[in-house]
C-alpha cells in the first residue's frame, strides 16, 4: 500500500506514452471512422469496453480479455484523495486505504490478507492500493475459474467501497504501520521538497496535503476524523469498478450490479471541489541543498495559465500528437549533449504535462554534477531558445514521426496479446482524469493518416506558447558540503536574462549512412540442427554453426512483435589477473559508450529511427555476452549489431571521457544516502581480505580506470565467437533466423578453444558476525540478517530454501507489521546457488525505528527459531505453493521467462525438465522438506548488520 504523488520528474518515455493514448483494440468500423474524422468530433471510446452507471451513480468498466487465462483484474477507483482532507484529517485518505485491509464487514482484522494468500494472491505483489492527491485506487487480481473465489473477490471490493469497521482498536493498531511507512519517506529529497512545494503548487491546497500526512496527526488524530472521511467520500457517485479479464462481460456486469447497487450516497453529500494552483507574476527561484542529497538537479517549469485542458476531441488528440513529436525532437537533442566528452549533464529532458497542483507546465529537467547546475541550466534554456528562434529541421521531424509510428505499430500488432493488467489502468485513468481511450486500432489508423499531414511549423509553433517570463519556476537541488558554493538566486535570474540575449546558433543535423552494414560478411553455415524436447512445452531448436557457435531459439506466440535475445560465454573478468581486474573494473561499462564501425551513439539513434532494436554487450564476473531485443522486422539489424560488436567496436577516448564524467557526477555524492552507504560498507565488511574486491567506484578509481587495457581485454573476451551460445525467444521466423545466423554469427572469427571461469579461494564472511554502521540524521534504521556459507548443491533443497524464504516473509509480516506495528514492510529470501561455487544464502531485512531494532530482531529470530524447531504449518506452506503455481502459470506465457529459463539451464549446466515438472515438484514439497533446510542452514550463526542514524 503506497501513497502516489504526481510525478515531478517524468522521463521522455512516459511523456510519449501519455500523449499517444494508445489504449485498447478498436474495431474495423472505428478504424474507418478516422478517414472522415473532423477536428470538432468527439473522440471515440473503444467498443471493447462496456461502460455503465448504476442508479446510485457508481460507474463501471468491463472488458473480456483472455491473457492471462483464468484471471480477472479488479479495481475500485475513488475520486477522493488527500486533497479533500480537512485539517484534522491530514494523512487520513491514505490511512483509510490501510484500514480497508484491517477489518471490514465480511473480513475481520487480518482475515482479508489471510484469505487471499490462501488462494495464491500475494500481499504487496498482487493485492495492493495507492492514494494520491485526488484519488484512491484498490488493486485486486482474482482467479476467474472458480465461482466461489470470484464471488469473494467482488465481496472484498464491496467491503472496500464502504464496509470498513474502523474500530478504535484496529485504528490504533495501524498507526504504527503507517508511521513506519512515513518513516521510509524521510530523507534529503523529502526535506528539500517541503521547502519548495509551495512554489510548484502556488497558493493551492496541494502544497500542504501530501498524501502521507504529518507524523503528529497520524499519531494523534481522533477516531471520528477518519470515520467522517469515510462517510463523506466513500460513496458510489465518486466510485468506479473496473473489471478486465478472462470472463464474459455479462457475468462481470451481473456481479457488479449484485454487489454495488445497494450502496447509498449520503443525504447531504459534500461537494467534490476541484483544486488548482494559482498563476503568479515573474519567476520564482528555489535553491535547496542538503547534506544527504545524492545528486544535483535542475528543473524549469513554465506553468500554463488556467486549468488543464482535457483531451476530448479529435483536434485535442491531434494536438497531443504534435506535442509528442515536439518532445521526441527536443529530447533527441538533449540526449546528444549527454554523449559529449564533457557533458553538461548526465541526462536531460523536456516535455509538456501535468505537475503537482493540478496544473500543466512545460518542464525541462537535468541531472548534473555538483558544480554544474548553472551550466546545465544554461544548456536547457539555450536549447529551448534555439528551438524558439530557428525551429526544428525537417529531418528531425521525419525521424520523430518514424519513431512515433513504430511504437504505435508495435502496440497494434500486439493488441490481442495484451495482459489484463496492462489494460485495466487505462480505464482507471479514464474515470479519474477523463484520459482518452479511443483504442489502438483507431489510434494507429489515425496516426497513419494524420502524421504525414503534420508540418514543421505545427511543431515549431508550440514553443512560443510554452515559454514565458511569468508564472515560471526554477528549482535547483543538490548536496551541501564543505568547499561547495551554493548557487544564488541572482545568478539564476541573471542567467535567464543572458540567454534571452545570447548569440544562439542554429542546430546542425548531420546525415548518417543509410545502412548499418552495407557490405555483408561472407556466410558461414549450419553444421548441425537439433530439436530439443520435441513435442513438449520446453521444446527448443539448437543450431550448431560452422564456427562452433550455437544458436538456440524457441518460437512463441505470446507477443506478435517481440523477439528477445541473450548470449553468453564462460570466462568474464574471472580470467583477468588481479591487477587487470582492478585497473579495468571501472572502465568496462564505458567501453560501450563508443560506437560500432564508426557510428557513434547519436548517429545510431538517428539510424534506428522507426526501428525497434537493441543490443548491449556485457562483461561480467564469470561470463561475457549480450542482451537485446527487436521487432521481428528489425531482427536483421539486431544480428548486424551483434556481428559488429564482435568485430568493430570503436575505440573512442572522447566517448569514454564522457562516460567517466557522467559516472563522477552520478556517483559523486551517492554515499551521502544512508541506505546506499550502508550497503556499500556492508559489502566491504563481508569482503574484507579479498584481493579481487573492486567495491564502490569512487573518484580515484574512475580517474585510474584503464581504458586501453579494458579495450584490449574486451577484444580478447570477444575474439572467439565459437565459445558463445546465443538464445532467441519470441515471434521468430525460423527461415530468417537460420539465414541471419549463417550470415552474421557463423561468419565471426573463432577457434576450438573452450574456456571456463576461474573460481578463487576467497569466500565472503559467514557465520556469526555483527556490523553496525552509523549514517543519516533521520530517525530510521535498516536491519539485515544473513545466514550464508558453502554447501553441496541440491536442486530439491534449493526449491525448499526458496519456499522457506516465502514462508518466513508471511510470518514476518504477521509478526513485525500486523502484531508489533513496527515495520511497513519486511521480507526474507532464501536461495542455494550452483555457480561459480555451491553456496547458500538466507536473508531477512526490514526498515524500522532505531529504538525498535533489537526488539524486532529478537522477534524475527523467534520466527526463525520456531520454524527450525517445529517446521512451518501446512497452512503457510499451502499459501506459498498456491502463489508459486499461480505465478508460474503466468510466467509460462512470457517470452522473458522462457529466455532466462533456457539460457540459465545451460549456464548452470542443468536441464529443462524442471519446467515440465514444476507443478509436480511444488506440490510435492512438504513441511518436512522446509523443516529440514531450516535446521540445516539456519542454525550455524548469522551476520547481523544494522544501519543506525549518526550519534549526536
Amino acid at each position: 500500500m503506497t501513497t502516489k504523488l504526481s510525478q515531478v520528474f517524468k522521463t521522455f518515455f512516459v511523456c510519449i506514452l501519455l500523449v499517444t493514448f494508445t489504449a485498447n483494440a478498436q474495431t474495423a468500423t472505428l478504424e474507418k471512422q478516422t478517414t472522415g474524422a473532423v477536428p470538432s468530433d468527439a473522440l471515440p471510446i473503444t467498443p471493447e469496453v462496456k461502460i455503465g452507471k448504476l442508479s446510485n451513480g457508481l460507474t463501471y468498466y468491463i472488458q473480456n480479455n483472455g491473457k492471462p487465462e483464468d484471471k480477472v483484474e479488479l479495481r475500485l477507483a475513488l475520486k477522493a484523495g488527500s486533497i479533500v482532507e480537512t485539517e484534522d484529517q491530514r494523512g487520513l485518505a491514505h490511512f483509510m486505504e490501510h484500514m480497508n485491509f484491517n477489518g471490514t464487514k465480511n473480513f475481520k482484522k487480518n482475515e482479508l490478507v489471510d484469505y487471499l494468500q490462501g488462494i495464491g494472491v500475494e500481499f504487496g505483489a498482487d493485492l495492493n492500493a495507492y492514494t494520491g492527491f485526488d484519488q484512491t485506487v484498490y488493486i485486486l487480481p482474482i482467479p476467474s475459474d472458480d465461482p466461489e473465489k470470484l464471488d469473494k473477490g467482488f465481496q472484498i471490493l464491496q467491503d472496500w467501497a464502504g464496509n470498513a469497521l474502523l474500530t478504535d482498536e484496529d485504528i490504533d493498531d495501524e498507526r504504527g504501520v503507517v508511521i513506519e511507512e512515513y518513516r521510509t519517506r524521510l530523507g534529503a529529497a523529502t526535506r528539500m521538497q517541503s521547502r519548495y512545494l509551495d512554489k510548484i503548487a502556488y497558493k493551492s491546497k496541494y502544497a500542504d496535503r501530501l498524501p502521507i500526512g504529518t507524523k503528529e496527526n497520524l499519531e494523534n488524530f481522533k477516531y471520528e476524523s477518519i470515520r467522517n472521511f469515510q462517510r463523506d467520500w466513500y460513496r458510489p457517485n465518486l466510485m468506479a469498478v473496473i473489471a478486465v479479464g478472462d470472463l464474459d462481460v455479462e457475468t462481470l456486469e451481473k456481479k457488479i450490479k449484485e454487489n454495488f447497487s445497494s450502496l447509498k450516497n449520503p443525504e447531504n453529500p459534500k461537494s467534490r471541489e476541484e483544486f488548482y494552483s494559482q498563476s503568479h507574476e515573474g519567476t520564482f527561484v528555489a535553491i535547496e541543498w542538503d547534506e544527504e542529497a545524492t545528486g544535483s538537479q535542475v528543473q524549469i517549469f513554465y506553468k500554463d495559465k488556467g486549468k488543464p485542458k482535457k483531451t476530448k476531441t479529435v483536434a485535442d488528440y491531434q494536438h497531443n500528437m504534435v506535442e509528442g513529436l515536439f518532445s521526441q525532437m527536443i529530447n533527441n537533442r538533449l540526449r546528444e549533449y549527454s554523449n559529449k566528452p564533457n557533458p553538461p549533464f548526465i541526462y536531460g529532458f523536456s516535455y509538456h504535462g501535468g505537475t503537482i497542483g493540478n496544473q500543466d507546465a512545460y518542464q525541462s529537467f537535468a541531472q548534473t554534477n555538483e558544480t554544474g547546475q548553472l551550466e546545465a541550466l544554461r544548456v536547457l534554456l539555450e536549447e529551448n531558445e534555439r528551438v524558439k528562434r530557428f525551429g526544428f529541421k525537417a529531418s528531425e521531424l521525419e525521424r520523430a514521426k518514424k519513431d512515433y509510428l513504430a511504437r504505435l505499430e508495435r502496440q497494434f500488432k500486439d493488441k490481442d496479446k495484451r495482459e489484463s493488467e496492462r489494460i485495466v489502468g487505462r480505464y482507471v485513468q479514464h474515470f479519474l482524469q477523463e484520459s482518452p481511450i479511443p483504442g489502438i486500432d483507431w489510434s494507429y489508423a489515425f496516426a497513419q493518416k494524420e502524421l504525414p499531414k503534420i508540418k514543421l511549423e505545427d511543431v515549431n509553433g508550440l514553443i512560443s506558447d510554452f515559454l514565458h517570463d511569468d508564472n515560471r519556476l526554477v528549482i535547483l537541488t543538490g548536496p551541501k558540503k564543505e568547499g561547495l558554493t551554493k548557487v544564488t538566486e541572482q545568478e539564476v535570474i541573471d542567467l535567464l536574462e543572458d540567454v534571452k540575449k545570447a548569440d544562439v546558433k542554429d542546430y546542425e543535423d548531420e546525415a548518417v549512412r543509410e545502412e548499418l552494414m552495407p557490405i555483408k560478411p561472407k556466410k558461414g553455415s549450419i553444421a548441425k540442427k537439433e530439436v530439443n524436447n520435441e513435442g513438449k512445452i520446453n521444446e527448443t531448436t539448437t543450431l550448431t554453426l560452422s564456427n562452433g557457435a550455437k544458436v538456440t531459439y524457441k518460437k512463441t506466440d505470446f507477443k506478435n512483435d517481440e523477439v528477445l535475445m541473450e548470449a553468453f560465454s564462460y570466462g568474464g573478468t574471472s580470467l583477468y589477473t588481479t591487477e587487470e581486474l582492478l585497473e579495468t573494473s571501472s572502465a568496462n561499462r564505458g567501453l560501450f559508450e563508443a560506437g560500432i564501425d564508426g557510428i557513434d551513439k547519436n548517429e545510431m539513434t538517428k539510424m534506428t529511427s522507426g526501428k525497434i532494436v537493441r543490443v548491449r554487450p556485457f562483461i561480467g564476473g564469470n561470463s561475457e555476452g549480450f542482451t537485446g531485443s527487436a521487432s521481428p522486422k528489425d531482427m536483421e539489424m539486431m544480428f548486424q549489431m551483434i556481428h559488429l560488436y564482435f568485430t568493430k567496436l570503436d575505440k573512442d577516448p572522447e566517448a569514454f571521457a564522457s562516460f567517466i564524467s557522467k559516472q563522477k557526477a552520478f556517483l559523486g555524492n551517492i554515499l551521502s544516502n544512508p541506505n546506499i552507504a550502508f550497503s556499500i560498507a556492508y559489502g566491504e565488511f563481508i569482503s574484507e581480505g579479498n584481493p579481487r574486491y573492486t567495491g564502490f567506484p569512487d573518484e580515484e578509481a574512475l580517474d585510474n580506470a584503464n581504458y586501453d587495457m579494458a579495450y584490449e581485454k574486451y577484444k580478447e573476451r570477444f575474439a572467439n565467437a565459437g565459445d558463445f551460445h546465443f538464445y532467441f525467444v519470441g515471434n521468430v521466423d525460423e527461415d530468417k533466423i537460420k539465414d541471419y545466423a549463417e550470415t552474421y554469427i557463423a561468419s565471426l572469427p573463432s577457434s576450438d578453444k573452450k574456456e571456463m571461469y576461474k573460481v578463487y579461494d576467497f569466500r565472503p564472511k559467514f557465520g556469526s558476525h555483527e556490523f553496525t554502521y552509523y549514517k543519516g540524521t533521520e530517525p530510521k534504521s535498516q536491519v539485515r540478517l544473513t545466514f550464508s556459507g558453502e554447501t553441496e548443491y541440491n536442486k530439491d533443497e534449493a526449491r525448499a530454501m526458496n519456499a522457506l524464504g516465502e514462508i518466513l516473509s508471511i510470518k514476518l509480516i504477521e509478526k513485525l507489521r500486523e502484531e508489533e506495528g513496527g515495520v511497513y514492510g519486511a521480507g526474507a529470501r532464501g536461495s542455494i546457488s550452483k555457480l561459480p561455487y555451491s553456496r547458500y544464502n538466507f536473508s531477512i531485512s526490514f526498515p524500522c525505528a532505531p529504538e525498535n531494532v533489537e526488539k524486532l530482531i529478537a522477534a524475527s529470530l523467534a520466527e526463525v527459531e520456531s520454524i527450525v524447531k517445529n517446521g512451518p504449518t501446512e497452512t503457510d506452506l499451502d499459501k506459498v505453493k498456491k502463489a508459486l503455481l499461480l505465478s508460474r502459470k503466468e510466467d509460462l506465457e512470457q517470452n522473458r521467462f522462457w529466455l532466462s529459463t533456457i539460457k540459465d539451464a545451460d549456464y548452470n549446466m542443468n536441464d529443462l525438465e524442471g519446467v515440465v515438472n514444476y507443478e509436480a515438484n511444488i506440490n510435492a514439497l512438504t513441511t518436512k522438506d522446509i523443516h529440514n533446510v531450516a535446521k540445516k542452514y539456519l542454525t550455524d550463526g548469522y551476520i547481523k548488520a544494522v544501519l543506525m542514524p549518526e550519534k549526536e
